[in-house]
């Protein structure tokens, strides 16, 4: 629950000396997208573990860079006396003498091509990113190029990236509205707003259009619509092997345990062990987490349209064990949650690696008709990919990095109440652990035990 406190941020990764990307631009900026909320993340905590549950809510602000609004319109503050436009109801925003409140302006020059570094460090909110009057084109997706395609929007989910290209290409004597807004769930918190600056106007010059409007909350098949044309830029990214080594489904439902709501998948509940896996599993501890494999798949029967009859599940700490370099097919199987007629957006990310997005599907996923349609040309290469409700999605890796890595859902409330899982590769390669990665539980003990013995070998010496 960190993040929800705001411990997040933003790592550019240059292209390497000498390497090119393909496209080109005159500028770059970064902007971080968050969700702020007024409860500490201790009151979070404490009311996602408590009976009767209280839900942490919809966030009080969203912002851009750190920065948003609260109980007032930022858009109003630019309405002209007289103007009977209702865009942006509400208490105007008073930023004089509270410039660090102040939304963080964009200048452009016109007629130049900017790069938008988006990054989504949101705890809940699905967004949806818009500068009003401008083409965004696409050109890259969690750290690697895509075919690039132009958007009038962009859905952005929890821990996804992406890079677009603007052009300042309207009209110069204007500013524009930059907006983001809640997507996947029903809002009630006001967009986040800030000004695209054509200089030389001022910063706060009033745009005359408003913001754009984010798309309706529940409408999904506009957003699979957008998921569906990121493919792979040809020559620049990897193809994923013809077929893997094996396949994990994980079905994620809602259930109790203990009378206590959490997420769980494929009916077990991830509760985090005290030692770290890195370490139990290098230095092969027993009892350290629960060492049975974990199931691979969900009964045939189950009902994913419905609520669970029997919502019971249980706390595990197993671990997805992994050959070394093999190829792994996952699935995300979504269900209905413990009320009727209510299935999530979950975004899911991946330590450790990149993974290909193989395909999407409604319903039950079946092998046997779903691989037919599998995207093995140009699927896009990403860390983090969302699954609809009632819906599959479907990823191919290579293990290939020796260590033990989470495979979450990126909303940090649904991580806390369990649901992902923990993948393990050839842990043994894993050389010259830092003492601080295994400072806990058993292994902590050890390097107590350890330096005790070394100790007494140096005061008998």
């Amino acid at each position: 629950m960190q993040r929800s406190a705001g411990l997040y941020g933003s790592l550019i990764v240059d292209v390497a000396e000498g390497e090119k990307e393909p496209f080109d631009y005159d500028g770059e900026f970064s902007l971080l997208l968050s969700d702020w909320w007024h409860q500490s993340v201790h009151e979070q905590e404490v009311g996602l573990s408590s009976m009767p549950f209280r839900w942490i809510g919809e966030p009080q602000s969203l912002l851009i860079n750190g920065r948003g609004q609260y109980t007032c319109s930022f858009a109003s503050s630019f309405i002209v006396a007289g103007s009977n436009t209702t865009a942006g109801r509400g208490r105007q925003c008073q930023f004089l003498g509270h410039e660090e409140c102040a939304p963080q302006i964009l200048p452009v020059l016109p007629n130049r091509t900017y790069r938008l570094r988006l990054a989504s460090a949101t705890s809940l909110a699905s967004l949806n990113f818009a500068v009003a009057s401008h083409k965004l084109v696409v050109v890259e997706a969690d750290g690697n190029y895509v075919q690039p395609f132009a958007v009038d929007d962009l859905d952005i989910y929890s821990g996804e990236t992406y890079s677009v290209l603007l052009t300042t290409d309207q009209n110069p004597a204007a500013n524009y509205f930059i907006s983001a807004g809640v997507r996947g769930r029903q809002p009630n918190t006001t967009q986040a707003l800030t000004i695209l600056n054509y200089k030389p106007n001022p910063p706060f010059k009033p745009p005359p259009l408003p913001p754009p409007v984010t798309p309706r909350w529940d409408d999904f098949d506009r957003s699979k619509r957008f998921s569906l044309k990121i493919h792979a830029l040809a020559g620049r990214s990897p193809k994923p092997p013809m077929k893997s080594n094996r396949q994990i489904v994980l079905l994620n439902t809602q259930n109790t345990v203990n009378g206590l709501l959490r997420w769980s998948i494929n009916n077990i509940s991830l509760a985090l062990p005290a030692t770290p896996y890195l370490g139990s599993i290098k230095f092969r501890l027993k009892h350290a987490f629960d060492g049975a494999p974990p199931p691979e798949t969900f009964l045939a029967n189950y009902d994913l349209m419905r609520p669970l009859a029997n919502p019971n599940s249980t706390i595990g700490s197993r671990v997805y064990r992994l050959r070394l370099n093999s190829t792994v097919d996952v699935v995300l199987q979504n269900a209905n949650a413990m009320k009727e007629n209510v299935s999530e957006i979950h975004p899911w990310h991946l330590h450790g690696h990149d993974f290909w997005v193989l395909g999407y599907g409604e319903g039950r996923f079946v092998a046997a008709e779903a691989e037919r349609h599998f995207n093995l040309e140009d699927p896009p290469l990403k860390n983090t990919a969302v699954v609809y409700p009632y819906g599959w999605t479907a990823i191919r890796f290579v293990a290939d990095n020796p260590g033990a890595w989470a495979f979450h859902c990126h909303v940090e409330a649904h991580l806390h109440m369990g649901m992902g899982v923990v993948f393990a590769e050839g842990v043994d390669r894993v050389r010259g652990i830092p003492v601080e990665a295994i400072a806990c539980g058993s292994t902590a003990k050890m390097r107590m035990a350890s330096n005790d013995e070394r100790g007494q070998e140096l005061t008998r010496d």
